[in-house]
């Protein structure tokens, strides 16, 4: 399999597991040093416990649903559908794979600037 074949897997299968709260195969998709960035908020998480923390505490009934996927070499972008009980947004995902395949940087884009919501303040830090 070519690296771009695999980072597209590793990509899907990083929606996947967040979508299906599968933390352990989420883990196993990370690199121990992986960096999370939402330039919107302005926050970055470092560290794949903190990030897989940061996810298993985000609250609401959130669903992510991948649109489309363009992989090339170690880069991924992904157009996800993204909804919080019935309200749903668009959003862009970047993935970084490092050269043991996996996940070392993720970005997530967002329509709009928004202030992030309170209770996050002890995983992220802000810029």
């Amino acid at each position: 399999m070519d690296g771009t074949t695999q980072t597209r897997q590793i990509a899907i299968a990083y929606v996947e597991s967040l979508e299906q709260r599968a933390w352990s195969r989420l883990d196993a998709l990370l690199a121990e040093d992986v960096v999370y960035e939402m330039p919107q908020t302005r926050e970055r998480i470092s560290g794949r416990s903190a990030f897989l923390q940061f996810n298993m505490e985000y609250p609401g009934d959130w669903h992510l649903r991948v649109r489309h996927v363009v992989a090339d070499g170690s880069l991924a972008a992904l157009w996800l559908d993204v909804r919080v009980g019935a309200d749903g947004q668009d959003a862009c995902v970047w993935v970084e794979i490092d050269e043991h395949g996996l996940i070392n940087r993720i970005t997530d884009y967002w329509p709009e600037p928004y202030d992030p919501p309170p209770g996050r303040e002890h995983l992220v830090e802000r810029w």
